[in-house]
């Protein structure tokens, strides 16, 4: 069966935000919105422990989200591209229109499971 580019280049757009949709990721990356970040600084900032900091630094790393850099004997990580930061500028933006219809979506089902993930994931 072949598949068309169209819909690979839609399951690899759905991957990228998929990376954004996790409530842990996604503090991890607004942490690194302003720079570089030791994995003890993004825990202090994000109130996340450090195994799960660690966990979604591993994923965002994977998925070319995040880059790292040794430093001494720290590792200190950043978003890999700037228009990272541009995309979540851009959500802010459009969240502060549309918010009242995505915090109202009865489509959006906001319960996780045991292990954090989205229930509907």
């Amino acid at each position: 069966m072949l598949v068309s580019t169209e819909s690979t280049d839609l399951s690899i757009k759905a991957r990228l935000f998929r990376g954004f949709s996790d409530p842990s990721r996604l503090k991890i990356l607004e942490t690194l919105r302003t720079g570089g970040h030791t994995v003890g600084a993004i825990v202090e900032q994000t109130g996340l422990s450090q195994s799960n900091v660690s966990n979604h630094l591993g994923c965002l790393r994977d998925c070319g989200l995040v880059t790292s850099e040794q430093r001494g004997k720290f590792v200190e990580y950043y978003l890999s591209d700037g228009r990272i930061n541009d995309l979540l500028s851009l959500a802010e933006m459009l969240l502060a229109d549309v918010a009242r219809g995505v915090y109202q979506c009865t489509r959006y089902d906001n319960k996780e499971t045991s292990d954090g993930q989205p229930a509907n994931a």
